[in-house]
């Protein structure tokens, strides 16, 4: 009687280095956009604030950006079933869409 083992391999030196480069470049992409996010503040430009829907859109993009990346790869959904990312995708864009509906009403 044989037995067969279902645990995952374990990575090799390089296929290790490599993702910690992709981690690395996910997180210097989340600080970059971050920073971007705030930089649009419009109160860095005028004393007084009015809403914005074009600075409010690409704040919600750059959210839906950062939050995939934040799944994708920390939460490492890339690695996860087809229906699993699928799932996570639909609930990511679904999520945005209705926020940004509320903003509008």
């Amino acid at each position: 009687m044989t037995t067969t083992s279902t645990a995952a391999p374990t990575p090799d030196g390089a296929s290790h280095a490599r993702e910690n480069r992709i981690l690395t470049w996910a997180w210097i992409a989340l600080c970059v956009i971050t920073i971007g996010s705030w930089w649009l503040a419009p109160a860095h430009f005028t004393e007084r604030v009015d809403p914005s829907i074009p600075i409010t859109a690409l704040v919600l993009a750059l959210t839906y950006i950062k939050a995939r990346l934040v799944v994708r790869y920390f939460m490492e959904v890339r690695t996860a079933p087809p229906w699993l990312r699928r799932t996570a995708e639909g609930w990511l864009i679904g999520l945005h869409v209705v926020i940004f509906a509320i903003y509008l009403f």
